[in-house]
């Protein structure tokens, strides 16, 4: 075919090999192809997945030298992996399957015989979307971890990465990876050199066109009304109380009394998990919504979450809001919840004369943020 460059993804990695004139010295250690390019007529072969991971292994601040390493699976991005990490003077790189063979060993004995494991590569798609609430290893048997890489790049943060980061291990997921290795792809197509800072701020624009916003707050704190007004191309706005009650068939406090506040909280929690699966979304959620763990989780593995703090003096309370319908159940709970709210947030939006000073101020964190 008329061609000067392609890119090759699953299942043709290696199909595609005997084809090839060249290889560069990184793909034939790997054994796969993902970019090639024409040069006189003749097709050269690359492995820029290589140079992704490295990239992100970098950017996440692991030092892979001297250390043990674990890669769980089997595929093309674990040879990756493993090709890489020997590169990087890993003193061991143990490969992980569910399946125990001469190469590899598995999960059951990367727990019981190998807890002193320092670094985790996850090349599986486990806690990929729609398998969101997976994750391919309990990281809670390797004590001596420092650093976890998961290839998985949707969602923008696994289980996985989440519960590493909040051990204070080092950790990342895939989608920096993913950019990287398009840059380096581009630089073999281009016969040019990308600089750093412009491949960073590719990547920069790419996770900020995909990360939701998630507000939370007491009710009536203006969740909604500073959600509406942050007009960003491409993104919706998302209310996950009109989603409830679009499900129910009913308003919020009909459903309470007629069905009890768990019933409404475990409909919530399915909402949020629908919702929060998807990118590009402002998303405001409930005054209750992060009184529960799995939400608080799932909102953050394609989110921010910015906690609007507003004054409890400006609160007020609605018969709309059987919870909090009078003024002292609204002090109540602003009482219970303030540690939480503050605790769960990434952002804490102080209180400020309008909403569209709010949202000003959102908008400008989660660029800092980003960059």
């Amino acid at each position: 075919r008329e061609f000067n460059a392609i890119n090759v993804t699953i299942p043709y990695k290696q199909t595609v090999i005997p084809y090839l004139d060249s290889l560069s010295d990184v793909a034939q250690r790997i054994g796969a192809v993902n970019t090639i390019v024409k040069r006189n007529g003749k097709l050269y072969g690359y492995n820029t997945d290589y140079y992704g991971m490295k990239a992100l292994i970098k950017k996440i601040g692991i030092d892979i030298k001297d250390k043990k390493v674990l890669i769980l699976g089997t595929g093309g991005t674990s040879k990756t992996a493993r090709v890489l990490t020997d590169d990087m003077g890993a003193s061991e790189v143990i490969t992980v399957s569910r399946s125990k063979s001469e190469k590899h060993i598995t999960y059951e004995e990367a727990k019981n015989e190998h807890s002193d494991a320092q670094v985790l590569i996850n090349t599986t798609p486990s806690g990929m979307y729609p398998d969101c609430d997976s994750q391919p290893i309990d990281i809670s048997f390797f004590s001596q971890l420092e650093g976890v890489v998961d290839a998985v790049y949707n969602p923008l943060c696994t289980n996985l990465v989440m519960n590493a980061k909040r051990k204070g291990i080092k950790a990342g997921c895939g989608l920096y990876m993913l950019v990287m290795q398009a840059v380096v792809a581009v630089e073999k197509f281009l016969d040019t050199e990308i600089p750093e800072t412009v491949a960073d701020g590719v990547f920069a624009s790419v996770f900020a066109s995909k990360e939701n916003i998630v507000l939370t707050g007491m009710p009536g704190s203006g969740k909604s009304t500073v959600g509406k007004l942050m007009n960003i191309d491409g993104f919706s706005f998302v209310d996950t109380d009109e989603e409830i009650e679009k499900r129910c068939g009913c308003s919020i406090k009909e459903l309470i009394s007629s069905k009890g506040e768990k019933y409404f909280r475990d409909l919530e929690t399915e909402v949020i998990k629908d919702v929060s699966s998807k990118g590009c979304q402002v998303i405001s959620t409930g005054g209750g919504a992060v009184l529960r763990e799995e939400n608080v989780t799932a909102l953050k593995r394609n989110g921010k979450i910015f906690f609007i703090n507003a004054d409890p003096e400006r609160l007020c309370p609605t018969d709309s809001r059987p919870l909090s319908d009078t003024a002292e159940k609204l002090k109540n709970l602003y009482d219970e919840r303030i540690d939480i709210y503050k605790g769960t947030a990434d952002v804490t939006v102080p209180d400020m004369a309008t909403p569209e000073d709010e949202a000003e101020f959102i908008l400008k964190v989660r660029t800092e943020l980003i960059i």
